[in-house]
């Protein structure tokens, strides 16, 4: 039974659709995973055991009768806990958020529609806002590599979950790497889509109930293949943008630029090493990888998006302290003409309390932007670019401010320095597929993500797609099943 939990979701789901197991005991192999490996990484904070057996039951009825099931017929699959799903709806690490009654999220309506037997809600830190995965509700999430380490955030514990094989097939979201980088730390794949291709209506942040779109926000797939990326977002995209009807690409001819060297964004050289290497690998198998210059100026892609993520977490912070940042924002605006850095308090305060005019110049700077990186994809099929500056860092609890992240050189670097790599495809809305590279010396793995032009998420799956069946991709971590 272990043997078909390895398998990823595709191959699951041709061993229910041949008969070979049921959906029913597919789900029951997958309890027994989560009682032996979850309490050592504590991924799966929350399970629905009960509706989930009448769901695979339903499914393996409908089999049996010979009547239409969907793409994901009877497959167990696991969502973050910031999506909504009916009889456990997201709490974002918020106790006040998980009560009551509230339907699917969107992209969970669609994946339950497709036959999706949905057990069980993957942990992420408090309103999705961290690199690391721990709230004072369900307590801390560990890297199935090293349980010391972090599995990354916001969709740490969606990683962890499919890192140890209990989950096939997860439901994420990205606002700053939140898909990307617990896919980097715990060797799996993940895909940010083009934004506005799924919706993410029923995301908590924002508070429950919300309708609008976020800016900057999606609704993207994690797995541990990229046909099952491919798989799971056209069951979930809604957009007017498609994934779907998408060309196999191969790796030989494959125009990859290779984005390693910008000097404003910082790079543990392990990271480099183990991504320089994989691009070696590519040029063996034939593909044409260029070193190309940052695609923009960072300070102006930073400065931009920033701006623009500030304004949008503003709406979660508690109106006390917004009314006290904005008693400050006179004093922030003197200093910012003073000469305080972008990173400064000031700089915070200012971009926090941003007036509608200051986000418009923010949003023209965007369009700028885009303009832009779009000439380059006339002569690159993606840009191949790290994820995060470092592999999974050990679990630190203290204030952002007192973090630091160190590299393998023994250099340290901000903890704000994560937000860098994965600022273009977010601030632009570009589409990022974030595959599994290599590890580092120590066995921890790294992640790049492979970055195409606003609507091109099946060009860049199906390059990781390529990519994979000619390099391979997921290797499982050595984590043994806790003691009984």
């Amino acid at each position: 039974m272990s043997d078909l939990l390895s398998l990823d979701a595709t191959g699951q789901l041709a061993a229910l659709s041949s008969g070979r197991i049921s959906a029913v005991e597919l789900l029951e192999a997958v309890r027994r995973r989560w009682q032996a490996f979850n309490g050592e990484v504590n991924a799966v904070v929350v399970t629905d055991w009960e509706r989930a057996s009448e769901r695979a039951r339903a499914v393996d009825d409908r089999r049996a009768k010979g009547d239409p099931t969907g793409p994901l017929a009877g497959l167990p699959m696991t969502v973050k806990d910031t999506l909504d799903v009916e009889g456990m709806p997201a709490s974002a690490g918020v106790d006040a958020f998980r009560h009551g009654h509230r339907p699917d999220a969107v992209s969970v309506s669609h994946a339950r529609l497709s036959g999706a037997v949905i057990w069980g809600k993957t942990n992420t830190p408090v309103m999705a806002g961290d690199w690391q995965t721990y709230n004072a509700l369900y307590g801390q999430t560990n890297n199935p590599w090293d349980l010391e380490r972090t599995p990354g955030g916001s969709s740490g514990g969606a990683a962890a979950a499919l890192a140890t094989l209990m989950t096939a097939l997860e439901i994420g979201s990205d606002i700053g790497g939140s898909l990307r980088v617990p896919a980097s730390f715990c060797g799996v794949y993940a895909h940010k889509p083009t934004w506005g291709l799924v919706s993410q209506v029923g995301h908590v942040p924002p508070r429950p109930g919300h309708l609008a779109e976020r800016d900057l926000n999606v609704v993207g797939p994690m797995a541990r293949s990229a046909r099952d990326l491919r798989l799971l977002l056209s069951v979930m995209e809604s957009g007017s943008v498609s994934a779907k009807g998408h060309t196999p690409l191969e790796v030989k001819g494959l125009r990859i630029g290779l984005w390693l060297d910008e000097p404003a964004f910082v790079l543990d050289p392990e990271v480099r090493v183990a991504i320089e290497a994989f691009a070696a690998d590519l040029v063996r198998e034939g593909a044409e990888v260029t070193p190309v210059r940052a695609p923009v100026d960072a300070a102006v892609l930073l400065d931009t998006y920033t701006t623009l993520l500030s304004g949008v977490l503003a709406e979660d912070m508690p109106p006390g302290r917004m009314r006290r940042l904005e008693r400050m924002r006179g004093p922030a605006r003197l200093a910012r003409s003073l000469g305080a850095g972008a990173d400064s308090w000031a700089g915070q305060v200012l971009r926090y309390t941003a007036t509608h005019r200051e986000w418009l110049a923010a949003d023209e700077a965007r369009a700028r932007l885009l303009a832009q990186v779009r000439p380059l994809f006339t002569r690159l099929d993606v840009i191949m670019a790290p994820i995060a500056p470092v592999v999974a860092f050990p679990h630190d609890h203290r204030a952002f401010q007192n973090r630091r992240l160190e590299l393998s050189d023994g250099t340290k670097a901000s903890y704000g320095a994560m937000l860098r790599w994965i600022a273009l495809a977010t601030a632009c809305g570009l589409p990022a597929t974030a595959i599994p590279v290599g590890q580092t010396p120590a066995g921890l793995p790294v992640g790049a993500q492979l970055i195409g032009p606003r609507g091109s998420d099946a060009r860049t799956l199906a390059a990781a797609e390529a990519i994979e069946a000619r390099l391979g991709g997921f290797v499982a971590p050595p984590l043994q099943p806790a003691a009984s």
